[in-house]
């Protein structure tokens, strides 16, 4: 991250602690709104009692709402403002606001404050709080090996991950959070703790556990909640990866062993393979060449590597400086080293051109 970019990130975070705290505030009203309306109600009701019925005891007066509110709340913390009454009935709520007040603040009040304040006692409520904040995020469900490695990486573009995890006990866990990444620990195949994650603004959504019918069961559920996030899902069978991606409209299915076996495969033929994929049927290489002293490509330029092996050039590597997509006209000098693309043909080819001709 460019350092720029850092006070427009401590900023973000800032707003988006600020709008987790006000959702935060909503539910716990929400979930202490019983004992808050019994607060007020009591405090208005004995407000309307003491305005209608008392009278003060030495002047004879009656009193005005504002100072019979002011007296019924200092009531219930047991500080009376207004002098003892005389009518039997007025005395009577001289003892009962006291104890009904002190119920439920107790119970109320002071369980609200103290909840809003201490969020690890509500850890499960702030993870969502703060996951409702999130816009154009990606959701991943599942922490496991893989899951935590997919946030590192998306962590490295700046995007922002809220994750799921249906294990309290995920040796990643800890790590996760650690990163100020909201973890929802729930079953992601239930649509409503989708929802807990913000799938309607998710811009994608994961699913990496270790079970292939969990992840289509939870990108099915995502796909419907919000047919606009992009699927990328974690298989196992190559041939039911295919059929996901072509029968459901899954955006896009990997197959873990579909993934592995022509690097493996490659790896096997001698030549310094990083990775491999598929381009319909037709199998590309990435691979790393040093070019040694003497080689038959020193010399050479991009351009005519490229162009006489049908390969594409990636990188280039001298000393201490790296080039993405080198000019064509850069020459190839001992000991550079080239980032390629090419079939595992043209790699062979490659690396017995580049051994040190004999004198």
């Amino acid at each position: 991250m460019q350092r720029s970019d850092r006070p427009s990130k401590r900023k973000k975070d800032l707003q988006r602690v600020l709008r987790a705290q006000l959702r935060d505030a909503i539910v716990l009203f929400h979930e202490s709104r019983s004992a808050l309306i019994l607060f007020v109600a009591l405090v208005f009701g004995g407000a309307l009692l003491f305005y209608f019925f008392y009278t003060d005891p030495i002047t004879g007066q009656r009193i005005n709402f504002s100072e019979a509110l002011y007296g019924t709340f200092a009531l219930l913390f047991f500080q009376g403002s207004l002098q003892f009454p005389r009518q039997g009935f007025i005395q009577i709520l001289y003892f009962i606001i006291p104890i009904l007040g002190l119920v439920v603040v107790a119970d109320g009040v002071i369980r609200f404050g103290v909840a809003l304040t201490n969020k690890q006692d509500r850890g499960q409520k702030w993870q969502i709080a703060m996951a409702s904040t999130y816009n154009g995020h990606v959701i991943i469900c599942g922490m496991g090996k893989i899951g935590y490695r997919v946030a590192l990486e998306l962590l490295k573009f700046n995007r922002d991950v809220v994750a799921i995890e249906a294990n309290p006990d995920g040796r990643f866990l800890e790590k996760t959070k650690a990163l100020g990444i909201p973890v929802i620990i729930a079953d992601a195949r239930r649509s409503e703790n989708l929802i807990k994650a913000g799938v309607e603004k998710a811009d994608a959504v994961i699913p990496c556990t270790d079970n292939e019918l969990t992840n289509l069961d939870i990108a099915l559920d995502a796909r419907e909640i919000n047919p606009n996030a992009k699927i990328v899902m974690r298989m196992f069978d190559p041939e039911l990866a295919q059929r996901v991606e072509k029968g459901f409209g899954i955006h896009t299915a990997f197959s873990v062993s579909a993934l592995a076996a022509p690097t493996f495969a490659a790896a096997s033929m001698r030549v310094n393979v990083r990775s491999s994929f598929y381009v319909g049927d037709q199998l590309l290489n990435i691979s790393e060449i040093t070019i040694h002293p003497g080689s038959a490509l020193e010399g050479w330029t991009i351009e005519r590597l490229e162009r006489g092996l049908d390969l594409s050039v990636v990188s280039h590597i001298a000393g201490a400086t790296t080039h993405l997509h080198p000019d064509a006209n850069q020459t190839l000098t001992s000991p550079c080293q080239i980032l390629v693309l090419a079939t595992l043909e043209t790699l062979q080819k490659l690396d017995t051109m580049n051994k040190p001709q004999s004198k």
